[in-house]
């Protein structure tokens, strides 16, 4: 018999974004999901999982929801226009699963990312509706309370419903400007994952792995849009170093030092592959070119083998695409490597200006390993205790004490 959580975890997406479709209105649809699952959970280790469970819970689904609407007068003149299609069902039992589910999630990616809501409530509806995380998982990925994450879920939703933010695909002519912040709220989520901005580890290898779920669901709805899968490879090949970026002690082990035998090597050959879908058939996007970069990297048997001036010109690409301090920063990063920390640290100087890496940790951290390897120890000593202030993680501030220990030493 399949895993019934398993069946959930894959079902709920889908039944929570064809109801919305539906009956248009999101309270509505997570609250008859929500009976549905429950049904099932009755049902199911009784009489088994059915061979079509998503059909199973949108019908059950279906049903619940006219229930609802029949005992709530305010909906009254959206009922007589189900009302067709509610005698049809209704005499349908639970588990005649008459279609498969149809997949409706992309609709529900752009409702979650629109622009009027703001970066954090478009990641925290993402996490809730589409990866399917309850309300405090949800909290827990942002550090925040439970009540404050409901709060803000609500506040959401009622954003959505005032502003009339439609259940939708948008037309091929707006594609190009929404997508964008759909793959930035992925992103985010991924990133997070991969570097944890605060708490008691570096790494959150749960958040990093429903942000590659949610990658995917993307690139199976929109298997035709590059940046989508550069987004996928991006993700995968950097989370495929996953299980070499940390010491026994949960400290970070740097590029350099990580076990590349560790890493894992059907991940890596799939981010590969997608990168030649993301880089072919038009100009480069910008989660593209980073997955480029990315192979490079796991591509490499070590450090010192790595095609740096091939890394260098792939920033020269992405710099043009995204002129970002943050892009200038990683670009000065692979200068030093290429031509020499002198080289990379005149980069990082001429960027100290920019008021966006004023505090930001890994600038600090990478303008003390140049000094360091200068051999410019008080700089090197006076930029790692910088750095330390502006730490997010306790294994970060750990490993850049012993690196500040190390430079006093001398």
């Amino acid at each position: 018999m399949r895993d019934v959580e398993a069946v959930f975890r894959e079902e709920r997406g889908r039944l929570l974004a064809a109801l919305v479709r539906r009956f248009g209105d999101l309270d509505l649809a997570e609250e008859v999901t929500s009976d549905a699952i429950e049904a099932a959970l009755k049902h199911w280790p009784v009489e088994g999982v059915p061979p079509k469970p998503g059909a199973w819970l949108m019908t059950t689904a279906r049903r619940k929801a006219v229930d609802r609407l029949r005992r709530d007068q305010a909906f009254a003149a959206r009922l007589a226009i189900l009302h067709v299609e509610t005698e049809r069902i209704a005499h349908l039992p639970p588990t005649d699963a008459h279609d498969d589910l149809p997949d409706e999630r992309l609709q529900l990616f752009f409702t979650c990312a629109h622009p009027a809501l703001s970066s954090e409530d478009s990641g925290a509806l993402t996490l809730r509706y589409l990866a399917g995380l309850t309300t405090p998982e949800v909290a827990r990925a942002y550090l925040v309370p439970v009540q404050t994450m409901a709060k803000r879920i609500v506040r959401a939703k009622k954003k959505i419903r005032e502003a009339r933010i439609p259940f939708r695909v948008p037309g091929a002519d707006e594609l190009p400007e929404r997508l964008p912040r759909v793959l930035q709220v992925i992103y985010s989520i991924f990133t997070e994952g991969y570097a944890a901005s605060s708490g008691p580890h570096l790494q959150r290898l749960d958040l990093a792995e429903e942000a590659i779920r949610l990658a995917r669901i993307l690139h199976r709805l929109l298997p035709s849009e590059r940046e989508v899968a550069g987004l996928l490879a991006l993700s995968l090949l950097v989370h495929a170093r996953r299980d070499a970026r940390t010491g026994i002690e949960g400290e970070p082990v740097l590029l350099d030092e990580q076990d590349r035998g560790r890493w894992d090597r059907a991940m890596i050959e799939e981010g590969s592959a997608l990168v030649v879908t993301a880089l072919s058939g038009g100009p480069p996007g910008v989660y593209g070119v980073q997955a480029a970069i990315a192979a490079l990297h796991d591509e490499a048997a070590d450090l010192a083998t790595t095609d740096w001036p091939q890394v260098v010109a792939l920033y020269d690409v992405l710099l043009a695409l995204d002129p970002s301090p943050v892009v200038a920063l990683n670009r000065a990063a692979a200068v030093a490597m290429r031509d020499g920390p002198e080289a990379g640290l005149a980069l990082l100087d001429g960027l100290a200006g920019e008021s966006r890496l004023r505090g930001y940790h890994p600038y600090l951290v990478a303008r003390g390993d140049l000094l360091h390897r200068l051999g410019r120890l008080p700089e090197a000593a006076a930029a790692y205790r910088v750095a330390l202030d502006a730490a997010g993680s306790e294994p970060e501030r750990t490993h850049l004490r012993r690196r500040l220990a190390a430079v006093e030493e001398f």
